[in-house]
């Protein structure tokens, strides 16, 4: 299982949602996770809800102060599919 690695720290709305949404359009058929660095609390609501209209779901991790990692996981049958 290979992933992709987005770092959009510094940057704000809309810009980690939206670089997210093109990052996972193009993600290859044989990856299944793209990991996304955010520091921008309102992509924790955006990044996942526009991950899920595109078949993905996601897990939020804190990794430092107002520092997150957000993994992102293509879901079973949109893998196999």
């Amino acid at each position: 299982m290979t992933h992709t690695k987005l770092d959009v720290r510094g940057e704000i709305c809309p810009y980690p949602m939206m670089r997210t949404v093109s990052a996972l359009k193009k993600l290859p058929g044989d990856e299944t996770t793209l990991e996304v660095i955010t520091d921008h609390p309102p992509a924790l609501e955006t990044i996942p809800t526009q991950a899920a209209r595109l078949g993905f779901r996601t897990d939020i991790e804190e990794t430092a102060t107002s520092e997150w990692r957000l993994t992102i996981t293509r879901n079973e049958a949109e893998a196999e599919g």
